[in-house]
């Protein structure tokens, strides 16, 4: 039997991050959301396969639904029991903190993105984040920043 290679830097608990969200998004605030989910969804969670791609988070009639978010078939169930990968899930949220999100979402042009999916005392979380969309220079923005931040780290070791 083969061993996992396990990436180091994401705690035992964390499913899988999005990547992208923090590329394509300026993230102004960040929540935590359960997720309803069917259990061949958790078995399927537990081996990691979730992909966040196209994810978004929607509302329709007083609930929020995280929609796009692409969670594979657990390979050891049959025909029958087995989930749609990318069915809308049901995110529980406080009706305070739908209402909050709707707003913001509908009035300043800002999108709901899940960036982090994890255990939390056996529970799956989902991490939202509120965010703003970015352009071609803030994204060249960024990344000038970062090759900067890089380079002065570099300096700063050379010299120690």
């Amino acid at each position: 039997m083969a061993k996992k290679k396990k990436n180091k830097t994401l705690s035992p608990d964390t499913i899988a991050v999005n990547k992208q969200a923090r590329r394509l998004y300026e993230i102004l605030e960040t929540l935590e959301a359960g997720i309803s989910l069917v259990g061949s969804e958790v078995k399927s969670l537990r081996g990691g396969q979730v992909s966040f791609k196209d994810g978004y988070v929607s509302f329709r009639s007083g609930s929020a639904f995280l929609v796009g978010v692409h969670i594979a078939p657990y390979e050891k169930t049959g025909i029958y029991d087995q989930h749609a990968p990318e069915r809308a899930r049901r995110l529980l949220l406080h009706k305070h903190e739908i209402d909050m999100l709707q707003a913001k979402t509908e009035q300043k042009g800002l999108s709901v993105v899940p960036m982090k999916m994890y255990f939390s005392r056996g529970k799956v979380k989902v991490q939202l984040g509120l965010g703003r969309g970015k352009n071609v220079h803030s994204k060249k923005q960024d990344l000038k920043d970062r090759d900067i931040a890089r380079d002065t780290q570099r300096q700063l070791a050379s010299y120690k």
